[in-house]
């Protein structure tokens, strides 16, 4: 079974675009706390892109901005491709099923 459950921060404002196809497919990238510090006292973050298709990903385009907290239900997606610089990479993407949005409405927002 291949299930995650995040909860973190937008870094960015979301991508909305559309394939050759015309389904609509959104980008953002997650920043998640880690629940413990390390050894000089700091808490680390990880970052993670984000891929959220169709009626979802248009969804989080229309009420997302950076900073906001999101909590995503997906699946963890690796990926290989080549650089610019024609390089070997990896890439590890979260695709999400389902978003809830964490942050309460501001001033009626």
């Amino acid at each position: 079974m291949n299930k995650v459950v995040l909860i973190g921060n937008l870094t960015r404002d979301p991508e909305l675009s559309e394939t050759n196809s015309g389904i609509a497919v959104c980008r953002f990238g997650l920043a998640i706390n880690r629940q413990y510090s390390s050894s000089d006292g700091e808490r680390e973050t990880d970052f993670f892109q984000v891929t959220a298709w169709r009626g979802t990903g248009e969804n989080v385009a229309r009420y997302c901005k950076k900073g906001h907290k999101v909590a995503v239900v997906g699946s963890i997606q690796m990926r290989n491709y080549e650089d610019r610089e024609g390089n070997h990479r990896k890439a590890t993407e979260i695709t999400v099923s389902s978003v809830h949005f964490c942050d309460s409405k501001k001033d009626g927002g």
